[in-house]
């Protein structure tokens, strides 16, 4: 429910209608605009008495919220998100890529590649320390080795980092090491990881399910906003379709679907969603003028033996090649890079 203040009400009267609906076991968003102050009010509606909240002073309408996804959703902020990460922002007029290898294998590697996708424009360095794979005997990830690895190479850069995390228990770890927390697209439905880390201040990039459709991602970004984070960036990374002839099925179509639905930060995720690094190029671009907020691209020094998800990896000289290509396509939508 939205709770709408005619323009001449007070602070106080904001206040006690807050203070009715949280008795009446609502959690309240204020939004306080130049003319009038909107709450948002979530929670059952069933225990809301709009009568009692219509008549109390300074309310002048309530307006029912139609989408299962409220904090996540338009009716509620129709203003864009844009999440400030130190002087990068995920959201606004300019296009973030995030670049790195899937996985961190050892800290010469990992920083080698990291000064080149910097030197290419990339603005976070991307890098798995923990890594949840199909079969249990691949390589697993050099866990908190591998955060010490991404820590020295964002002081040695001064890139933001953004790494995954996968267990409840290894939130508050991992948040004290990274920029961004990743939520992986086989975890985008695992809740309690979700309501961690939103009771975390780290912005959280949350990668769409194999099978989710759109609602079941908003919702899962629900789940993180609501336990007090509203830092959200959502990635399409491809979901699972009949066909064959690449890893997945990237879903162009979701970044405007989500445009409409949500204010929050869309990013696309071209390395996973293909599995081959020559299809790349073609998909990043195709994102970027669909409407994307930035592109999350894996690179690896030498591809052929990297431990995890080389053959989608592009070589520093490719994916440099490709932030000159990227420039003229974001110019055309009203970005920079």
């Amino acid at each position: 429910m939205i709770i709408i203040m005619s323009s001449s009400a007070t602070r106080e009267q904001v206040d006690n209608v807050e203070r009715k609906l949280s008795e009446l076991g609502f959690k309240t968003h204020p939004i306080f605009g130049d003319i009038k102050t909107v709450i948002g009010a979530i929670g059952d509606k069933r225990l809301l008495n709009t009568q009692l909240i219509s008549n109390m002073p300074g309310v002048e309408n309530l307006v029912p919220i139609m989408k299962p996804y409220k904090l996540a959703g338009k009716e509620l902020k129709q203003t864009p998100t844009i999440i400030e990460i130190g002087d990068v922002k995920i959201g606004g007029d300019e296009l973030v890529v995030m670049a790195g290898p899937c996985a961190i294998e050892n800290e010469a590697n990992f920083l080698e590649t990291a000064v080149k996708v910097k030197e290419a424009g990339a603005k976070i360095l991307r890098g798995g320390a923990f890594k949840p794979r199909t079969s249990p005997y691949a390589f697993q990830g050099l866990e908190e080795d591998g955060l010490k690895i991404m820590a020295a190479a964002r002081e040695a850069t001064g890139l933001k980092i953004v790494t995954e995390v996968v267990d409840t228990r290894d939130v508050e770890l991992v948040s004290s090491y990274t920029d961004i927390i990743q939520i992986g697209a086989r975890n985008m439905q695992n809740f309690r990881l979700l309501q961690e880390a939103g009771s975390t201040q780290k912005p959280v990039l949350l990668k769409r399910g194999l099978s989710a459709t759109i609602e079941e991602w908003l919702m899962a970004a629900e789940y993180i906003i609501a336990a007090g984070n509203k830092d959200v960036i959502l990635c399409e990374r491809g979901i699972r379709t009949f066909e064959t002839a690449t890893r997945n099925t990237l879903d162009l179509s979701a970044i405007p679907v989500v445009k409409e639905a949500s204010h929050l930060p869309i990013v696309i995720d071209p390395s996973h969603a293909t599995g081959a690094w020559k299809y790349v190029a073609p998909l990043a671009k195709g994102a970027i003028a669909t409407g994307a907020d930035g592109l999350i691209i894996e690179v690896h020094p030498d591809p052929a033996n990297a431990l995890c998800d080389g053959p989608q990896s592009l070589r520093p000289s490719k994916f440099a090649q490709l932030m000159k290509e990227l420039e003229p396509i974001a110019m055309a939508v009203g970005k920079k890079i």
